[in-house]
């Protein structure tokens, strides 16, 4: 199956009633936790965006990015903060529906399963990393074209570990194979991360990864994800 063929099977997947209910599921209830947080503590979480702002040498004195700068910024990190909790979601409650999907298209069954703690390990652990250098590259973002292109890497950043790890553990038998990620699982990392590029379809990104990845591996390319 070339990759053309894999891209066009996980669209259909994603598609599907039952892949559809649980992204619905796990994107509004994400998407409304926070806009239930952040509208109680708005305040104090703009302040505190603006006011790091400031410590940024040489662009933190810029009068317009300590405006709407800075509310750009909030929403920004708002943003990121219901990508991440939909990839924690996703992370923890996908694993029955990827085995349907391959019992489905390929009539295999599981050869392990993830560890809970080790997916939210490598969930939390890419969640970190998005935020701090989110954080240090927050003006960056301001960029025209290279903010768009970094930002692309940061989501990607989000998604690859977990991905390798909830969907590997399930259908890879050679664990040396998940220690030894190459290009592939970047390249399926970044073309999901597209989709949190447009509000209200970012809640795909992370099922539409691990789909995607299942299908990598299944069929046919196993020996080099």
């Amino acid at each position: 199956m070339n990759f053309t063929q894999t891209l066009s099977k996980t669209l259909q997947d994603i598609l599907s009633p039952s892949v559809l209910a649980l992204i619905v599921k796990i994107g509004l209830g994400s998407i409304m936790l926070w806009v239930i947080i952040l509208s109680a503590l708005w305040q104090p979480f703009s302040h505190w965006v603006a006011s790091y702002i400031t410590m940024i040498p040489w662009i933190g004195s810029w009068g317009w990015l300590q405006g709407s700068g800075a509310f750009l910024a909030a929403l920004a990190l708002g943003y990121g903060l219901i990508i991440i909790t939909i990839s924690i979601a996703t992370s923890l409650f996908s694993e029955k529906i990827l085995i349907q999907l391959a019992h489905k298209h390929y009539s295999v069954r599981p050869v392990g399963t993830p560890v809970f703690h080790h997916s939210l390990y490598y969930t939390l652990k890419a969640s970190a990393i998005f935020l701090a250098l989110l954080f240090v590259m927050l003006p960056l973002l301001f960029v025209p074209v290279v903010g768009q292109i970094l930002m692309l890497w940061l989501w990607s950043i989000l998604l690859k570990d977990p991905t390798l790890y909830d969907v590997g553990s399930l259908f890879v038998s050679e664990k040396n194979i998940l220690k030894s990620p190459t290009h592939k699982t970047r390249l399926v990392a970044i073309i999901a991360a597209l989709f949190n590029y447009i509000p209200v379809l970012n809640i795909f990104a992370p099922l539409f990864a691990q789909i995607l990845f299942l299908h990598m591996i299944l069929g046919g390319k196993s020996k080099n994800v």
